[in-house]
């Protein structure tokens, strides 16, 4: 089984549809999805419609903290450009749209593996994994041996061994990474919609259970005209900058 994993789209199509096309040019068996469909981006609807189809195909599908927020969750820890987006959205959304973000979980367990926006520690508490001592914290908070995240917006992965603190290391796009058994891994796949870490390609990674490996995949898409759609619906300029810039 080969599972795209994708986070953080953040309304934004075009790369969306980008990642899809990809994946399965990849030769991809299904797709999950971790979290924040929506914020920041020009195109909530689609992107949800999208989501939605796969989801009614299987594609297990987890709730983020701007879903959450679209939804008319507390704001209070956003600041005033990601607010600007969460009131612009809450308006499009349908009673479709809110059915099926309402019906979305914190968190997935399959097999060994968990999907989960942000950390697995309390993940309705949305702590962003920035370092060991988090990453530590979600791999004691449950017992999967792989746990899939986004909400960081940077691909990286850390792996620990029994007793020993968690590590972390880079990916390097299109190269597959043995999840060896001998190790926990905490895999942050990146984000398609809104990367942030000065490369403005979309990012997500594929999972192939068969061969134990993972790989992180960089794929360029139409930044500028989704900047374009993002200017064109008003929302805030640094929201359109930011996909151009990667930053």
């Amino acid at each position: 089984m080969r599972t795209a994993l994708f986070a953080d789209i953040h309304s934004n199509l075009e790369a969306l549809q980008a990642c899809l096309a990809h994946a399965r040019h990849e030769g991809v068996d299904r797709f999950a999805f971790l979290g924040d469909l929506l914020g920041y981006g020009a195109d909530p609807l689609a992107c949800l419609d999208i989501v939605a189809e796969l989801a009614a195909q299987g594609a297990p599908v987890v709730c983020g903290n701007h879903d959450v927020a679209c939804l008319g969750g507390s704001l209070h820890e956003m600041s005033l450009t990601p607010r600007d987006a969460i009131y612009w959205t809450r308006k499009l959304l349908g009673a479709r749209e809110r059915e099926f973000l309402a019906g979305l979980p914190l968190s997935i367990t399959e097999a060994d593996r968990l999907y989960v926006h942000a950390s697995a520690d309390q993940p309705e508490a949305w702590t962003y994994v920035t370092g060991t001592e988090e990453a530590a914290a979600s791999f004691a908070a449950t017992s999967a041996r792989t746990i899939f995240i986004g909400h960081v917006h940077l691909p990286l992965v850390y792996f620990a061994e029994t007793g020993e603190m968690p590590r972390a290391f880079p990916p390097m796009p299109g190269v597959p990474i043995p999840l060896g058994d001998d190790c926990r891994w905490l895999i942050i796949v990146g984000a398609v919609g809104q990367p942030r870490d000065g490369n403005p390609a979309a990012c997500y990674a594929i999972h192939d259970a068969a061969s134990g490996t993972l790989t992180h995949f960089r794929v360029p898409y139409d930044a500028h005209a989704a900047a374009r759609k993002i200017l064109a619906a008003g929302l805030p300029e640094r929201l359109a900058w930011r996909l151009i810039s990667g930053e």
